[in-house]
């Protein structure tokens, strides 16, 4: 549910009849709690805060925050303990054990299959479906995800521990821990020795491989293989995994260049064999390998022209043309396209699509079924306590957001109503007392009487608080003080002097700093990378490598950029210019000779 970044909406401090409703709530919700428990983590007089938010998947949560971490979370009127909260209280839910390999997939979002389970001497939890289960890793009780069984504990063994286990609500280092101090786990000693708790050295590779395969669901892009996997029986699952498992040390066995050679025509065949159509010729090469072959590479593996023998497009495309495969031409001074196909060929017709790559390109159809639209940003006035006598006539109080115009309203209708216009020059605005200490300086007091209209309501807007407005089609508006930030494109130096294009506020806006980054890998041929941005709380920053201030103008703002591939309109986002700073630092276009 955090596996992904989510949107907060309000974060109120909690009333003291809501902190006792809560006590209340949770001795009902965890009977094993004492009292003297449940006044440790819902204190009376340390800070307790509210924050309604929005998970990625649109579902609305309750978080309650404690000492600045999340201590429990509310879905469906359910109450929730977080991981924070089960470090202390190890035994609050049921429990069950899984190995640490399946940790980082659970990160990701996956949910937890039953063959990955550990069953203890003593046997599993006994749970029913729909009950709140803890999750652990081998040799460490500190649990590191909460979930919901999917099925009873007699249901399990009855299915000979096959099938979805627990759907996942929360993990260790996800999104909702990352809003805590991301302190890590402690170390809490099983209760009885588990003699599957082996040390790495005696874990047969074979079996983590299983493990690998069999215990985890993906996301629904990847539900389907992972469901297949988990209905193996083992030894088929440990025969496939050995089988993978030597078909990948003979390839890894090969150079890497000649590697990057089969994976550069893999891709190219399976693009001209998927994804190119007669109607798209010409189809310039650029188009070819930065929209379509880079589409085709198979996941966990990177396109690399660079580290093939070819070293350059052009020379692999004319490779292909000898092969007839092709025909490639200059149909304008230094831009080729390929203008012909032989569908007919033998090494397009008996080339075999793989599996995943189906899957993968039915998810980017699906993804493009809702392509984004720029929120609706609009600037708000927040009323601050030096103003408050000013709006409370008109029923406006301390924090209260205003537009421009509701605010130039409320000023004229106040200089009206309290008789301030100059009777002889109704351009200006005498002031009164009010009016004084709102918008004049200490050392005007005395020296200004009147201002002009224009004046007056330049002094209110700059006297008030900025915030802003922003709306996401189909969401409830969001309302934040401060200025928006722009989406901020710099460049920076790397080693051996190397510049990389960092993008920044990309979350403001909406957009997945991943999603970007996959599309200006495709359009920019260049490595790109998401890290956590430096003096920021749960924000990402994208890094390019090179100048590609360009291409980002391309992407952000839409619409063709002379001497570029123009991207495709699911790939535009749009986005008002004035919401975008740093794209006066793109090459200068070079001089033609």
């Amino acid at each position: 549910m955090f596996a992904r970044a989510f949107r907060v909406k309000s974060n109120t401090a909690i009333k003291g009849s809501d902190r006792r409703k809560l006590r209340a709530d949770v001795t009902a919700a965890f009977p094993m709690l004492g009292a003297d428990q449940v006044s440790e983590l819902i204190p009376g007089k340390e800070e307790l805060n509210i924050v309604k938010l929005y998970a990625h998947k649109g579902d609305t949560v309750t978080v309650y925050m404690s000492g600045g971490n999340p201590i429990l979370f509310e879905l469906e009127k359910s109450l929730c303990p977080t991981v924070y909260t089960l470090w202390s209280y190890p035994d609050l839910l049921p429990t069950f054990t899984t190995w640490p390999l399946v940790h980082e997939k659970l990160v990701g979002g996956a949910d937890l299959m039953l063959p990955g389970l550990v069953v203890p001497p003593a046997g599993l939890p006994q749970v029913q479906k729909g009950d709140l289960c803890a999750i652990a890793l081998v040799g460490n009780r500190a649990p590191i995800a909460i979930g919901v069984a999917a099925m009873s504990t007699d249901e399990m063994l009855a299915s000979g521990l096959r099938g979805r286990g627990f759907s996942v609500l929360h993990t260790y280092q996800d999104y909702l821990w990352q809003s805590g101090d991301k302190s890590s786990p402690p170390a809490i000693a099983p209760l009885a020795v588990d003699p599957t708790d082996l040390s790495e050295e005696k874990v047969d590779l074979t079996l983590q491989g299983d493990l690998r395969n069999l215990a985890l669901e993906g996301e629904e892009e990847n539900g389907r293989a992972h469901r297949a996997c988990g209905e193996q029986s083992l030894p088929e699952a440990s025969e496939d995994t050995t089988s993978r498992t030597l078909n990948q040390e003979s390839s890894d066995s090969k150079p890497l260049q000649e590697q990057m050679d089969e994976l550069l025509q893999q891709c190219f065949l399976h693009a001209l064999k998927s994804r190119v159509k007669k109607a798209d010729l010409p189809l310039l090469t650029s188009t070819l390998f930065g929209s379509h072959m880079f589409s085709c590479c198979p996941e966990g593996k990177q396109l690399d022209i660079k580290k093939s023998s070819y070293k350059k497009l052009s020379k692999f495309l004319q490779h292909m043309q000898k092969e007839q495969i092709i025909e490639v031409k200059e149909l304008s001074k230094g831009v080729e396209s390929i203008v012909a196909v032989d569908w007919r060929h033998p090494k397009i017709t008996t080339f075999i699509i793989p599996e995943s790559s189906l899957t993968s390109k039915t998810v980017q159809e699906d993804s493009r079924e809702q392509p984004y639209h720029p929120p609706d940003i609009k600037p708000l006035y927040c009323i601050p306590a030096s103003m408050t006598q000013l709006f409370q006539g008109s029923g406006h109080k301390k924090g209260s957001t205003l537009e421009g115009s509701e605010v130039r309203k409320i000023i004229i209708d106040y200089a009206k109503r309290n008789n301030l216009v100059d009777a002889i020059n109704k351009n200006l605005v005498n002031l009164d007392p009010i009016l004084c200490d709102c918008i004049l300086e200490k050392h005007e007091h005395h020296v200004v009487m009147k201002l002009p209209w224009d004046s007056l309501l330049t002094r209110c807007m700059e006297s008030l608080q900025p915030a802003y407005q922003v709306t996401f089609p189909g969401q409830e508006p969001i309302v934040k003080k401060g200025k928006i930030c722009p989406i901020d494109i710099t460049l920076a130096l790397r080693t051996y002097n190397k510049k990389v294009t960092v993008v920044r506020n990309l979350e403001v806006y909406g957009l997945d700093p991943c999603s970007v980054a996959a599309i200006l890998q495709q359009q920019c041929q260049a490595s790109t990378t998401v890290t956590p941005d430096p003096g920021t709380k749960d924000s990402m920053q994208v890094q390019i490598q090179g100048n590609q201030i360009h291409h980002l103008g391309k992407l952000l703002l839409g619409g063709k950029l002379k001497g570029h591939v123009p991207v495709h309109l699911e790939e535009e986002y749009r986005l008002p210019r004035k919401y975008i700073q740093g794209l006066e630092k793109a090459p200068k276009p070079g001089k033609k000779k």
